[in-house]
């Protein structure tokens, strides 16, 4: 078996991937925290091709206007519940700001996503001990073309 935690995420955008069904696609949707206070927005899925399953969510959040907004990478755990409008989350707005941010330079190395996982409380996905992903997270297909 592969070493699940020596596989890249990709951007589900950079792929010829969608969600299976597009009622679950929560891309552009506002993301609330723990609290009911929105947080920012989903900017994009980063997915693992090998399982076809999404890991973590891509939140932009600060900025005024788009203009100096941060991207942190959530783990999908950490979703609550996901609505028509809207993704609601565990955890709070200063635990999202406090998170480790956004590194293109970081994000093949294996550490930074086992840093996410310790820092947002989740056992890994690669780990025997983790939860099992949300059911939205898991249905992923192809484009019909």
């Amino acid at each position: 078996m592969t070493d699940k935690s020596m596989r890249t995420l990709v951007r589900l955008r950079d792929t010829d991937q969608t969600v299976a069904d597009p009622d679950q696609d929560i891309r552009g949707r506002d993301v609330f925290d723990s609290g009911g206070e929105k947080v920012g927005t989903v900017e994009d899925l980063l997915i693992d091709p090998q399982e076809n399953a999404v890991r973590m969510l891509r939140l932009e959040h600060g900025g005024i206007l788009g203009f100096g907004a941060t991207s942190s990478f959530i783990p999908v755990e950490a979703v609550s519940a996901v609505e028509a409008d809207r993704v609601r989350i565990d955890q709070s707005r200063a635990r999202i700001s406090d998170a480790p941010r956004y590194d293109p330079e970081l994000v093949d190395q294996p550490d930074y996503y086992l840093g996410l996982y310790d820092y947002y409380g989740y056992a890994p996905y690669w780990t025997a001990t983790s939860a099992p992903a949300p059911h939205w997270a898991a249905m992923l297909g192809r484009p019909k073309h």
